[in-house]
C-alpha cells in the first residue's frame, strides 16, 4: 500500500475528470458527512479499478488550493478518527497527511479499496460509479458480494462447509439483525429475497450459494459451537486464590456472541459485590468491587478480538477471590505486537466484520476504545498478559 507522490497527488487535484478524488474547501458544515460518504464509496471501489481514491480537504472544486487554509493538528486528527469511530464499517484503511501541493497546504486523506466489501456509512452502502453517486442498488450489492468471493476474505466472512441455510435463525435476522445494520428506510424501499438479504450482510457467501459464513453462525446461528467448537464461553467462580480452590459457581454459556456476552455480564453482576455507605455522607454511596463497566470492555474485547480459526478454546473467565482473570484464545493480530499492546491507537482486527456486528448490535460504541476505558476505570489494578497464542486481562480485586 504505497502513497502517490506528490506529483501524482497534484495531477489528481487538477484532473476533473477523475472519479477517485474528492475535493472539500474546509471540514466544516457538511463536509464531515460527505467526506465519510466519500471514504465508504472508495472503500467500496465499485468499479473494481483497484486504485486509491483521494479526499483533498482544502481544495476548492476545480481543483485550486484554498489560500491560507491551515492543516492544523485538530484537523488531521479528526480525519484519523474516522478509522476507528464505528461510522464507517468494516474499518476502512485510511492514511491521513499533511501534504504541501502546488504551493499550498492541504490534508490528504488516501484510501484503498476494502478487501471484504460492501463497506457501509451509517448502515448505507455508498458507491460511486463513473460520474454516479449514491446508495447501493441491489446489483451493485451483488457486485461488491461477488467480488468478496474472490479475495482473501477474513476468517469471519468464510463459509463453514457442510453448515447449511437452515442452521441460521431466520427470525432473529429480520427482526434483530437486519433493522440493526440496515437503515429503516432502506429496508422499506428494498425488495431483495432473504438469501440476498443475508449475502448484504455477510452471513452466507451470496445469494446463489447460501452456505452460512463463520459471521453468520455467531450472529444468528442457532447452535454456533456445533460448527465452531471454540465459539463458547467457561466461567468460573474459585473461593480461593488459584485453580486449585473450590469452585463456588461454574457454568458453560452457549449461543450467538451477543447471547455469550449478555449471560456473561450478568454471571458478572450477580457476583460483584456492592457496598453501601451510610456514615459521614449526606447521601449513601454504592462502590462495586469490580467497576462494571470496566469489565464489559474487557469481556466485549475478548469477544471481538479472539481467534475462531485453528482453536477449539472458549472465552475463559475465572473469578479468584483476589481477581478476575479474562483469557481470549487468538494473540495479537497484524499490526499489533506484545511490545505496543494497548497503546493508544494502536488497533488491528481478525475479525473485522464481527466488530461491525457488535458495533450495530450495541456492544461497542467506538473501535479502538474499550482497553483505554478500562484503564481509566481500573488504573493500576488493570494488566495484560500477552503471548503469541492468547491474551489474558487481569484485574486485582481492591486493596484493603
Amino acid at each position: 500500500m504505497k502513497p502517490y507522490t506528490d506529483a501524482e497527488l497534484e495531477a489528481m487535484l487538477a484532473d476533473l475528470e477523475s472519479y477517485c478524488v474528492e475535493r472539500k474547501q474546509s471540514f466544516k458544515g457538511d463536509a464531515p458527512r460527505e467526506v465519510r460518504e466519500a471514504i465508504c464509496e472508495f472503500a467500496n471501489d465499485l468499479p473494481g479499478h483497484g486504485e486509491p481514491g483521494v479526499v483533498f480537504i482544502g481544495a476548492q472544486n476545480d481543483g485550486t488550493p484554498v489560500a491560507d487554509f491551515e492543516v492544523s493538528d485538530d484537523l488531521l486528527l479528526q480525519l484519523s478518527g474516522i478509522k476507528n469511530e464505528g461510522q464507517v464499517v468494516p474499518p476502512p484503511t485510511l492514511l491521513v497527511e499533511k501534504r504541501h501541493l502546488c504551493g499550498h497546504d492541504l490534508a490528504v486523506v488516501t484510501v484503498w479499496p476494502c478487501d471484504s466489501p460492501p463497506v457501509r456509512f451509517k448502515q448505507r452502502i455508498h458507491v460511486r460509479w463513473g460520474p454516479r453517486r449514491g446508495l447501493a442498488s441491489a446489483q451493485d450489492e451483488r457486485i461488491l458480494n461477488e467480488r468478496r468471493r474472490h479475495r482473501d476474505r477474513p476468517f469471519d466472512v468464510q463459509p463453514v462447509a457442510d453448515a447449511m441455510l437452515d442452521e441460521l435463525d431466520r427470525l432473529r435476522f429480520e427482526q434483530e439483525y437486519l433493522p440493526a445494520v440496515v437503515a429503516r428506510d432502506v429496508l422499506a424501499a428494498n425488495e431483495r429475497s432473504y438469501e440476498q438479504r443475508l449475502a448484504a450482510t455477510k452471513l452466507v457467501l451470496s445469494d446463489a450459494e447460501p452456505r452460512p459464513t463463520v459471521l453468520g453462525l455467531l450472529v444468528i446461528g442457532k447452535s454456533p459451537a456445533d460448527w465452531l467448537p471454540g465459539a463458547y464461553t467457561k466461567f468460573l467462580r474459585l473461593a480461593g486464590n488459584d485453580l486449585t480452590a473450590p469452585i463456588a459457581d461454574e457454568e458453560s454459556i452457549h449461543g450467538t456472541v451477543a447471547d455469550q456476552i449478555r449471560r456473561l455480564e450478568e454471571k458478572l453482576e450477580a457476583h460483584n459485590l456492592r457496598g453501601v455507605r451510610f456514615a459521614d455522607t449526606a447521601q449513601e454511596s454504592r462502590n462495586e468491587a469490580y467497576p462494571m463497566d470496566a469489565l464489559r470492555q474487557l469481556v466485549r474485547n475478548a469477544y471481538m478480538h479472539r481467534s475462531y480459526e485453528a482453536t477449539n478454546a472458549p472465552v475463559r473467565v475465572y473469578w479468584f477471590d483476589d481477581r478476575i482473570e479474562i483469557h481470549n484464545p487468538g494473540g495479537p493480530f497484524g499490526s499489533v505486537t506484545p511490545e505496543n499492546f494497548g497503546q493508544p491507537g494502536i488497533t488491528d482486527y481478525r475479525n473485522p466484520n464481527l466488530a461491525e456486528a457488535l458495533r450495530a448490535l450495541g456492544y461497542v460504541q467506538r473501535f479502538g476504545a474499550g482497553i483505554a476505558i478500562a484503564r481509566k476505570a481500573l488504573g493500576q489494578r488493570l494488566r495484560f498478559e500477552v503471548q503469541l497464542g492468547f491474551v489474558a486481562a487481569i484485574v486485582a480485586g481492591e486493596q484493603p
